[in-house]
């Protein structure tokens, strides 16, 4: 990594129109691009410096330089959907870097040794309340606390988390090191009050004497659908579900379970219900495996610990120890279609998994806030609902329901609430071009298998909650993050230095990159061919100067 500093602007010699070949008709510049890894987190991590830190050893600035945007690494770790490993350009070569790994490594190791932020602004004098203490408020919180606001977040239920602690079970993410990490928040001198239910925004903000309030209320309420069941009391809410497992009063399932949903939420009350004892785990869902909002991951997950999964089924009619189901079509346009073509399925207990909407009442009597069929609230650009003062993130607002990118929602509300708070205007950054694959240069052959988590044998895993993925060790998780090519960002690999015929390259030493003598560089593009990351870029002579 290389970060370039003003002076990095190649020295064009204005009187000079030839090198010492032909006519130069271009000249390279040296710019960093934006990594696809970077471009596309949710939580906008610059992932490749702290990989880059990470491959040297340097994992305290590694870890500092990934909790300026995402304060909670250890929980990411194990329970984002890393998309940045999607864009990742080294799948395109073997396979993508295990970015999720490695933050997790860091994030673990930031908890062993107690590394704890810098607060980067004296005090404020500013007050913010925060509703909510799931991810997306907590998130909030760390970076208004970090930008030396005074921060109290008020949760209305009795542990602070969220659908982090309620939500996930704990063999993805175990509680104590979730604990940990909100612990750390606190560390920083956010107060969190436990038990403490808003339910008068104005109210709480006036005898509060806040001066801006980040409403982060989680998606709690259950979707229900108008399904016949003649025992209403064998059917329960995967949300409910999971909230009663993880406070340690499971409900009594039975032998047979019926999960009916396909989203990841389904997965996890399934996996969940074998882990309470269920002989059977069966999840029903309305569209194939193609059309299933979960993950294709989790669904695999879950059949290797046992779970069944029928689809293209729909429930028509819920009885007391079976239940009738349709089997369904697809139709062009990927939507269910009906047969009319029925069967019996033996059941003891249905969880309902269909999605959740947000409870907003207690925003309703707020002028200015708009709302949304599900309880979510319409916020602009900023996060700013339409009470001034007042904004809103996470599960709150119109948006893809995940971890990361509640966080990066508390991240980007807290930039602008303190901008808000100081009568500024935050202006947006202007991101460079994403460094894509066919841009680098890079060798022919894969000198880097990629590490692999150790995980519980299939057999082990519905023994109880235990972790079913470990993290890696140091040399595994230095050696991962190794893999990092780099992408449109210089890393000082010297190979435009060594490349150039002309000696027109000079090395101004670590950490400072390079510079061009204008009156040796003939134009060839040796450098730029041999740059591997494409932190080179060939400029035409007249809009270098």
């Amino acid at each position: 990594m290389a970060k370039h500093p003003a002076d990095m602007t190649p020295v064009v010699d204005l009187t000079a129109e030839r090198g010492t070949g032909p006519v130069r008709l271009r000249r390279p510049i040296w710019q960093d691009l934006l990594p696809p890894c970077n471009a596309v987190c949710p939580a906008g991590e610059n992932i490749q410096a702290w990989l880059a830190q990470a491959q040297a050893g340097n994992y305290r600035a590694a870890w500092e330089t990934l909790v300026q945007d995402n304060p909670l690494p250890s929980v990411h770790g194990r329970v984002c959907y890393h998309p940045c490993e999607t864009a990742c350009n080294r799948g395109q070569m073997d396979e993508s870097v295990s970015i999720h790994a490695v933050e997790r490594f860091l994030g673990d190791m930031a908890l062993a040794e107690g590394w704890v932020p810098p607060v980067d602004r004296s005090p404020s004098g500013r007050r913010v309340l925060v509703v909510g203490a799931g991810p997306s408020g907590l998130s909030a919180a760390y970076h208004l606390t970090r930008l030396g606001h005074a921060v109290e977040i008020r949760e209305a239920g009795p542990v602070p988390g969220g659908m982090l602690h309620f939500g996930i079970p704990a063999y993805r993410l175990p509680r104590a090191d979730l604990l940990r990490e909100i612990a750390r928040i606190e560390q920083m001198g956010v107060r969190i009050v436990l038990n403490s239910k808003v339910a008068d925004l104005q109210a709480s903000v006036q005898q509060g004497q806040f001066d801006a309030a980040f409403v982060a209320v989680g998606a709690h309420i259950s979707r229900h659908v108008d399904i016949p069941a003649r025992d209403a009391a064998r059917v329960l809410d995967a949300v409910g579900f999971l909230r009663d497992v993880a406070a340690g009063s499971a409900p009594l399932l039975g032998r047979r379970v019926v999960v009916y949903g396909g989203g990841n939420t389904a997965m996890d009350a399934a996996r969940t219900a074998k882990r309470l004892g269920a002989e059977e785990a069966l999840i029903v869902y309305r569209r194939d495996r193609e059309h299933m909002p979960a993950h294709s991951f989790e669904a695999d997950e879950a059949l290797l610990e046992g779970v069944k999964i029928r689809w293209l089924t729909t429930i028509k009619d819920i009885g007391s120890t079976s239940m009738t189901v349709e089997r369904m079509d697809i139709d062009a346009h990927g939507r269910p279609v009906p047969t009319g073509e029925f069967e019996t399925l033996e059941a003891d207990s249905v969880v309902l998994a269909l999605g959740q909407d947000t409870d907003s009442g207690f925003l309703r009597n707020v002028p200015g806030i708009v709302f949304k069929d599900d309880g979510t609230v319409i916020v602009g650009p900023d996060m700013m609902t339409g009470a001034a003062g007042v904004f809103a993130g996470g599960d709150m607002v119109p948006s893809d329901r995940t971890v990361t990118v509640a966080v990066g929602h508390g991240k980007r509300a807290a930039r602008y609430i303190d901008a808000w708070l100081h009568g500024t205007q935050r202006v947006k950054t202007v991101l460079p071009q994403v460094a894509t694959f066919d841009m680098l240069h890079l060798p022919v052959f894969s000198d880097a298998a990629p590490a692999k988590q150790p995980e519980l044998p299939a057999n082990a895993r519905t023994e109880g909650f235990a972790e079913v993925v470990a993290g890696l060790g140091e040399i595994e998780a230095r050696r991962e993050a190794q893999r990092c090519l780099s992408c449109g960002i210089c890393y000082e690999c010297d190979n435009c230095f060594a490349a150039c015929p002309e000696d027109a390259i000079v090395k101004l030493g670590p950490g400072r990159g390079y510079q061009l003598r204008a009156d040796a560089c003939t134009g060839c593009a040796t450098c730029f061919e041999q740059c591997p990351c494409h932190a080179i870029t060939m400029a035409l002579e007249a809009e270098t100067v």
